[in-house]
């Protein structure tokens, strides 16, 4: 019975999802859920089609890249895995990749299970199934009225590796709030192991020590509470790095040495050498040899929205998704690290999955875009007067706020001032803003005219 119940809900897995994409969604979800109705064992039932380990990547930020940059690197390896690479984190979305994994007879074959996993949810999901190993990028506040303070998130992990069966964790050592959960657990560490970027005054979330409460300091800092920490009280400090990144050079494409390799790839944005650290680290700890590590990455195609470049009659539109401070404040590094005179817009939505609360944005340093060689400042998405706000606050003009993304998307491609155009956007503003780009793209190679305005512009001034 619970062989037939297994197969039903595989195939309402696939069929829904057929369903799905036949009305245009990403159905990566919900297939799941179904499938769970009606078989709820279905993923610790199918976790024995997985041969050598399940891998779990968690965190705020760069979770979704990570994990899906060490799934293509072990099918590079010759490895067979079962991943969702959609970025549905929950139980559904595991269960959606399963079921689409299995044949007919509700069977696959795989030799790593590679899971991004929503770090609130990681409890539910490792009642269904749990890691070998588990590898946390960061923690920076995010969604203030879902997850809460960042402590709220501490504590659901911990007590989420405490229901492993010793899992293996590889944590950012340069974090001092991922770093605490190697304390007293199997761990190794990866870091940036010197300064790269110049000093600022960014808000730090960890800024005070785990164990004694005073401030900590640092010799040198990343950016928001990422460096190389200490406190000078009672001597906690940044754990010895396994893995750590030094000779960093950011001036053409983005170069570093870790582990006696040097990693040369053709990336934007800091951040993503601790993308990269992560899974060298992973892939070092489960044991597979990382000697054309360069060749895997250069391959690599990131997901949607993560310094996505959509050329556009030539000229380059650079798409980023950013949620919460911390990955706002590393997009607009990137942009000044683009020396081009550039278009700039941000598009803000403020749906049930972006967090209603949108008062992390006065937390982001938008004012530092002054510096950025701009022409144009857009507006976009449903909190783009807020936005407008915001950069009054911060004594920057704002060109133009409009809620119709393509033309905006128009202006920024007419504007012959500007060799590159930024958007940066939240969470639910990621697809649609893609839809347009896409679709304005053909216009623009077809070289049709400027899409007049639909009533939808209006100006922020």
């Amino acid at each position: 019975m619970n062989a037939i119940r297994l197969i039903l809900a595989v195939w309402a897995a696939k069929l829904a999802s057929v369903a799905g994409r036949i009305i245009g969604k990403k159905s990566s979800s919900s297939p799941g859920v179904l499938a769970l109705k009606i078989c709820p064992n279905l993923i610790s039932a199918l976790k024995k089609d997985v041969k050598k380990g399940v891998i779990v990547t968690c965190g705020t930020n760069g979770k979704t890249t990570t994990n899906n940059l060490l799934n293509s690197s072990l099918k590079k390896y010759g490895y067979t895995t079962v991943c969702n690479t959609l970025g549905a984190n929950m139980v559904g979305g595991i269960a959606t990749a399963f079921a689409q994994a299995c044949n007919i007879f509700g069977r696959f074959k795989a030799d790593y299970a590679v899971l991004e996993v929503d770090e609130a949810s990681a409890r539910r999901v490792f009642k269904h199934i749990k890691p070998d190993y588990m590898l946390i990028t960061n923690l920076f506040r995010d969604q203030l009225d879902r997850y809460g303070e960042i402590d709220i998130t501490v504590d659901l992990l911990n007590e989420a590796i405490d229901m492993t069966d010793g899992v293996k964790l590889i944590l950012n050592g340069d974090d001092p709030l991922t770093a605490q959960f190697g304390e007293g657990r199997d761990a190794v560490y990866f870091g940036i192991s010197e300064q790269v970027l110049p000093e600022t005054n960014e808000t730090k979330e960890g800024r005070f020590c785990l164990k004694c409460g005073a401030e900590q300091e640092y010799n040198y800092f990343h950016y928001s509470q990422l460096g190389d920490y200490y406190c000078p009280n009672c001597g906690n400090k940044r754990p010895n790095i396994d893995y750590a990144a030094t000779d960093v050079d950011l001036s053409e494409s983005m170069k570093f040495t870790v582990g006696g390799k040097r990693i040369d790839v053709n990336y934007r944005g800091f951040y993503n050498i601790y993308n990269i650290l992560a899974v060298y680290a992973a892939l070092n700890t489960i044991g597979i040899k990382t000697d054309n590590f360069n060749e895997i990455l250069s391959d690599y195609k990131p997901q949607i929205g993560r310094m996505e470049l959509i050329p556009m009659g030539g000229k380059p539109f650079i798409l980023n998704l950013a949620k919460n401070p911390a990955g706002f404040n590393q997009a607009i590094q990137t942009v000044l690290l683009d020396k081009r005179p550039k278009d700039v817009i941000v598009a803000i939505n403020d749906l049930a999955n972006d967090g209603r609360d949108v008062s992390w944005l006065w937390d982001v340093d938008f004012d530092k875009l002054e510096g950025a060689n701009l022409k144009q400042l857009i507006t976009s998405g449903i909190r783009r007067y807020d936005m407008c706000l915001r950069f009054k606050y911060a004594d920057m003009k704002v060109d133009l706020a409009t809620e119709d993304m393509k033309f905006a998307l128009a202006r920024c491609f007419s504007d012959k001032d500007a060799e590159v155009c930024y958007v940066l956007v939240n969470y639910t503003a990621l697809y649609p803003t893609q839809t347009a780009m896409l679709e304005y793209k053909k216009e623009a190679d077809a070289a049709l005219p400027v899409p007049a305005d639909k009533g939808g512009a209006l100006s922020a001034e």
